[in-house]
């Protein structure tokens, strides 16, 4: 797999993805979370990143979040978005914004006849969209890749 940024603001960098090659990596099922179980149940098989994560290609981008107004979301300062720009958005999805010349990650929420961009942080104040907002939903989060 290759990434090729393609777009860097404050709050986001923004990557293409291109697959060469099979992108199989060794997978172990069933790994407890609660009490240890026999190492016979370990049983080494592929995985298929590519397959899991990734359901439209061409429609598919990363994004590296910059910053923290998503930390009670669980998207932290340096994550990996993968961001699925075919999928249609939903009240209460996590998106990336376009607005007023800027990409950031939010939270959607849809009023009556507004529409929110929500923090996921009591330290930034909502965002609301209005018609003189120059306003584009660029995609849908599908998955966040954290770092330990």
């Amino acid at each position: 797999m290759e990434a090729i940024s393609i777009l860097t603001s404050d709050n986001l960098e923004l990557f293409a993805i291109e697959f060469i090659g099979e992108s199989l990596l060794p997978l172990i099922p069933g790994i407890s979370a609660g009490f240890p179980s026999p190492a016979a149940d370990f049983i080494d098989v592929d995985i298929d990143l590519k397959r899991e994560l990734i359901k439209n290609q061409p429609a598919t981008f990363l994004g590296r979040v910059k910053g923290n107004s998503m930390i009670d979301a669980g998207i932290d300062d340096g994550d990996i978005l993968i961001v699925d720009k075919s999928l249609p958005y939903k009240d209460n999805c996590i998106a990336v914004c376009f607005i007023d010349q800027e990409f950031t990650v939010k939270r959607i929420l849809l009023e009556k006849d507004v529409l929110w961009l929500l923090p996921a942080n009591e330290k930034y104040p909502p965002i609301k969209v209005t018609s003189e907002s120059e306003f584009i939903i660029w995609g849908i989060v599908t998955y966040i890749i954290k770092s330990c």
